[in-house]
């Protein structure tokens, strides 16, 4: 049965594709939803609302997908209570085996007006260029990283290796420039290798340029100078996390918060029996990747370095205190989960994931 909430209104379940859109209307006198398939431009959704009557009386749903949030503006344009659902937290019957479009967008017209999907948080569109651009920076990290991997295989497999403490600095870029390859294919393979590195290096510089525009520009500058004060968030980095979760304040705890960065252990619990397994990787993908690339930088002991000085100079004594208190624990916590665990990286996560209700309590404190 419908809740108050949803009694008399006309349900619109959207399945969204690049060329059509399946809609399943659930009236508030049926049980069963008519399905209907437009094109998915937007004459054809302004046709549909007129025909169902009272945008007011309408409240429609849809998958988050490649499509993006076009459709939700469009359809609030008009008037017309639409919300973006979470495609992984969508109850699924375990033998469903089969999918349509139809089927889709009735399920999900069904399991709206029954209040069982999770509406998620839709930036407006300024948030989502940016939001896009730290995205694009990622994209520009991978292909660096997948750039930098390859020349060091080529090189590994004719048994050339740098033998110094850190490749990809100064130095291990001197001793780059300083080999030669007899064979003339080595030598054009090892050309071509290292020019794209190059070309990675200069795409990750102009796209960080752009971003750095944004450091000081609502309403990303808040997070900005309150993150980039705990240690291992640069400002880079804080940007990125305010652009993706840019409402802080719709999770209610900190544990909301690490739930959806997915990195909280998954768990298989039942009668006297309790089973915790890997962290579930459910969630935004981007923000966790930030939480586990700062996270590392606590494995060394507490400090107040001038990198760490400079990027607090922005931020208020209370901040500056709660990221030295993060620090101390944190810093102790990764000394005391090395010691006992063989896997670097299970240590990192576990420091990620604290490290998120750090950064949820800092965006959330009143002061």
């Amino acid at each position: 049965m419908a809740s108050l909430a949803h009694r008399g209104l006309v349900h619109l379940g959207m399945d969204v594709s690049k060329d059509s859109i399946s809609v399943a209307i659930l009236a508030p006198d049926r049980d069963v939803a008519v399905t209907d398939k437009i094109t998915s431009d937007a004459e054809s959704v302004r046709r549909l609302i007129k025909r169902l009557g009272r945008p007011s009386g309408i409240w429609a749903c849809y998958e988050a997908g490649p499509t993006g949030y076009d459709l939700y503006r469009l359809l609030n344009s008009m008037g017309v209570r639409c919300e973006v659902v979470a495609p992984s937290l969508t109850p699924k019957g375990r033998g469903d085996r089969v999918k349509t479009d139809k089927r889709d967008s009735r399920r999900l017209a069904g399991l709206h007006r029954a209040g069982e999907l999770t509406a998620i948080a839709v930036p407006d569109p300024a948030q989502e260029a940016v939001r896009d651009l730290c995205r694009t920076r990622g994209d520009m990290v991978e292909d660096l990283t997948r750039a930098r991997n390859r020349l060091t295989k080529f090189l590994l497999r004719h048994s050339t290796i740098y033998r110094g403490v850190s490749n990809w600095t100064i130095r291990h870029e001197r001793w780059l420039s300083g080999l030669v390859f007899d064979d003339k294919a080595l030598a054009a393979t090892f050309g071509h290798y290292r020019a794209t590195v190059q070309l990675r290096d200069t795409a990750l510089e102009a796209v960080e340029a752009d971003l750095r525009g944004y450091f000081a520009t609502d309403p990303f500058a808040d997070a900005v100078a309150r993150l980039g004060a705990y240690r291992g968030v640069t400002h880079m980095g804080a940007l990125c996390l305010g652009a993706e979760v840019f409402d802080w304040r719709r999770f209610p705890s900190a544990r909301s918060f690490m739930c959806f960065t997915g990195l909280t252990c998954s768990e298989n619990s039942t009668g006297l029996s309790e089973h915790r397994g890997a962290i579930t990787r459910a969630g935004n993908s981007h923000i966790r990747g930030q939480l586990c690339e700062a996270a590392w930088s606590y494995q060394h002991h507490p400090a107040m370095g001038p990198t760490i000085r400079q990027r607090q100079d922005g931020a208020g004594p209370a901040t500056i205190a709660r990221s030295w208190k993060a620090q101390t624990r944190l810093s102790k916590r990764f000394a005391a989960l090395a010691a006992r665990k063989t896997v670097k990286s299970v240590v990192v996560a576990a420091i990620a994931r604290e490290l998120a209700g750090f950064c949820w309590a800092e965006m959330t404190a009143t002061h």
